[in-house]
């Protein structure tokens, strides 16, 4: 880990006229329960592959992440509808990374696949988000077109005083590159951690430590530094 930014993560929050500052906890159950998320997945999509064309405009060739729903891998148009975004915006489809979680995934496994692979075939980079907390088995990861695993934060801000975390994180890397993964690993709350899982063999960190959720304006002070 050089410490060089290589990419960031779309997350949403909502300025409530009434409520106030909302974040997604608060927003994004009900809406899976209505059925409204696909609308805000294609909201975040939208307004993310902007940003990616906008940074390739200031000269940043940097990745852009952003977080899938259950509904949204039973939504058959969504590679049809990222694709139309990554060329409206000409913004390469490697330079867009889609993240699922493993329960996401388990729904309904068949058809998640199927919507997985047609966003590869597009050129889509695929994460499995906070790996290591869901119930997939060996078997399947290896179904699953991913190109990356992301390890849960809930093993790696332990991993300096708990020597079965690192283990787990250790073993989690080595599985991760035998299967051709790079590998992220999310709650990196201090250098001695960063310098951990770097030793380790992890190529990518994000956590506080390297930056906290900040508005893109912030971002693009801190790409220009």
């Amino acid at each position: 880990i050089s410490g060089q930014i290589c990419g960031a993560e779309a997350l949403v929050r909502w300025q409530h006229p009434e409520l106030g500052l909302l974040f997604p906890d608060d927003f994004i159950p009900p809406a899976e329960q209505a059925g409204t998320i696909i609308h805000l997945t294609r909201y975040v999509l939208t307004e993310a592959v902007k940003k990616c064309h906008e940074w390739a405009d200031k000269g940043f060739e940097l990745n852009i992440s952003v977080n899938l729903s259950v509904r949204d891998l039973v939504d058959e148009y969504l590679p049809y509808h990222v694709l139309q975004l990554l060329k409206e915006h000409s913004v390469k489809p490697e330079r867009l990374t889609l993240e699922v979680t493993e329960s996401s995934i388990m729904e309904n496994v068949a058809h998640a696949v199927l919507i997985l692979e047609c966003l590869r075939d597009i050129g889509v980079r695929i994460s499995m988000d906070d790996f290591g907390t869901g119930h997939s088995s060996l078997a399947q990861l290896r179904n699953i077109p991913l190109h990356e695993l992301k390890i849960d934060k809930s093993f790696v801000m332990t991993i300096l005083d708990d020597e079965e975390n690192e283990a787990i994180v250790r073993t989690t890397i080595d599985l991760a590159h035998s299967l051709k993964l790079e590998v992220v690993a999310e709650g990196v709350e201090d250098e001695s951690t960063m310098r951990r899982i770097a030793t380790l063999g992890c190529e990518q960190g994000q956590g506080y430590y390297l930056s906290k959720p900040i508005p893109d304006d912030e971002f693009i002070v801190c790409l220009k530094n």
